[in-house]
C-alpha cells in the first residue's frame, strides 16, 4: 500500500525513475534524477534544485531559415516549450494543429512564442522536422541545454507542451490537451480550469493525480450544468488550498 501511495504521489509512469526530494519540506526538487546523474556525474550542480526558465534556456536559438537570436528575445512573451520529435506520429499530428494555433494567436496580437526542444535521433531528422515549424528551437547540437530543459520540467513522454507566462512560470503542463480542445484558441493562455468535461483528449489528466469524476445524464443539458455548478466551488477551494501551500492539487 505504501509503495502504491508513493507511485501515485510522484506520478511515476515508467521505470527506472529517480526523484530527488527536499527532506525538510517534502517537496520535489527534481523529477528527472536519471538525467541529472547522467549529465552531472560529479555532482557539481548539487542539490539539483529547479532553476528559472530564463537561466536554463540562456543562449542562442534558431529559426528554420538559419537565422539565430538570443533567448532574451523570449522575455515578456508567453512561451510554449514544445518537446517533440519527427519519429513520433502523435508529435507530427500535434505539430500540424499547433502551427495553426500559433498563427491564430499571433494574428490576434498576443505576445506568444514556441520553443522546440527536439528529441530527434539525428541532426538531419531535426532539420527536416523543424522546417515545418514557424517558431524557434534550441540548436540540436546543444544537447546539454536540451537535456536541462527536459530535467527542468520532468519530461517523461512526448509530445509535451508546457505553457509559461511572461515571467517564465508554468501556466499549464497540459498544453497538448488545451490546443486540441480549443482549436480557435479562444481560451489562450489556457489557465487550468477547476472543472473539466471529460473528453478523449483530456482523459490523460486522470493519470496526473487524484480526480473526482462525476457521471451525469448526457441527454440532459440542464443536469450537466447543475452538476458543474455544484462541484465548481468545491474544486476551487481545494485548488486554492494546495496553491497556498505551493503544492500540486
Amino acid at each position: 500500500l505504501l509503495q502504491l501511495k508513493l507511485w501515485n504521489k510522484y506520478r511515476v509512469s515508467n521505470i527506472p525513475s529517480l526523484i530527488f526530494i527536499d527532506a525538510s519540506t517534502g517537496k520535489v526538487v527534481c523529477r528527472n534524477g536519471l538525467l541529472v546523474i547522467r549529465d552531472d556525474p560529479e555532482g557539481l550542480e548539487f542539490p539539483w534544485g529547479p532553476k528559472p526558465f530564463s537561466e536554463v534556456v540562456a543562449g542562442p536559438l534558431l529559426r528554420n531559415n538559419g537565422q539565430t537570436l538570443d533567448s532574451s528575445a523570449l522575455e515578456g512573451s508567453h512561451v510554449g516549450v514544445y518537446f517533440s520529435a519527427h519519429w513520433c506520429p502523435p508529435c507530427r499530428s500535434l505539430t500540424r494543429v499547433l502551427v495553426e494555433s500559433y498563427r491564430k494567436i499571433k494574428e490576434a496580437g498576443q505576445k506568444f512564442e514556441i520553443l522546440f526542444v527536439s528529441a530527434d535521433r539525428s541532426e538531419d531528422s531535426f532539420k527536416q522536422y523543424f522546417s515545418e515549424m514557424p517558431w524557434v528551437a534550441v540548436p540540436y547540437a546543444d544537447e546539454a541545454r536540451r537535456s536541462r530543459l527536459n530535467r527542468l520540467y520532468g519530461i517523461q513522454g512526448i509530445p509535451t507542451l508546457i505553457v509559461l507566462d511572461s515571467k517564465g512560470d508554468v501556466i499549464t503542463r497540459q498544453g497538448r490537451v488545451e490546443v486540441l480542445n480549443d482549436i480557435e484558441c479562444r481560451e489562450f493562455p489556457w489557465h487550468p480550469k477547476p472543472v473539466l468535461e471529460l473528453t478523449d483528449s483530456n482523459a490523460v489528466q486522470l493519470n496526473e493525480g487524484p480526480c473526482l469524476v462525476l457521471f451525469v445524464d448526457s441527454e440532459d443539458d440542464g443536469e450537466s450544468e447543475a452538476a458543474k455548478q455544484l462541484i465548481q466551488p468545491i474544486a476551487e477551494k481545494i485548488i486554492a488550498k494546495y496553491k497556498a501551500k505551493e503544492e500540486e492539487a
